[in-house]
């Protein structure tokens, strides 16, 4: 993917998060914070799930331009997976931010932060709100 491609999904993502947003009914979703103290990153993330599937996720907080956008783009390839297909792919972004061999083919727009870790203070922001949806999916699966 070019840089040029990287950047305009990255500030697409930003500036039009999907799903940026608190829920109509919060009973029906669990809700995880998660910050990052070195920066102003501060989200809620709300995930519902039923019957192993993922049917919906939504944020709302503030959050630097990698952060906002990652947690759209995560949001959009993970709703309608099963939980387990959920964590594979965030095992694959995990080891692309890690410089690890991963299957690009699973994560579509997330590519966008292949190069990220050239930036090594921007991977945090980049896995942010994966960190947070990680803690739910195992809180899940522990019930």
């Amino acid at each position: 993917m070019d840089e040029e491609l990287r950047r305009e999904i990255i500030m697409d993502n930003y500036t039009n998060p999907q799903n940026k947003k608190i829920p109509d009914d919060e009973s029906l979703y669990e809700k995880i914070n998660t910050n990052n103290s070195s920066c102003i990153d501060n989200l809620d993330i709300y995930v519902k799930i039923k019957d192993n599937i993922i049917e919906d996720i939504c944020f709302q907080g503030e959050a630097c331009a990698i952060s906002t956008s990652s947690c759209s783009i995560m949001i959009h390839n993970l709703i309608g997976k099963s939980v387990p297909k959920a964590k594979e792919y965030i095992l694959n972004f995990t080891k692309m931010l890690n410089e690890e061999e991963y299957d690009e083919n699973i994560l579509n727009e997330a590519l966008a932060y292949s190069s990220i870790y050239k930036q090594n203070n921007r991977k945090h922001c980049a896995y942010l709100p994966y960190e947070g949806i990680l803690k739910v999916l195992n809180h899940y699966e522990e019930r």
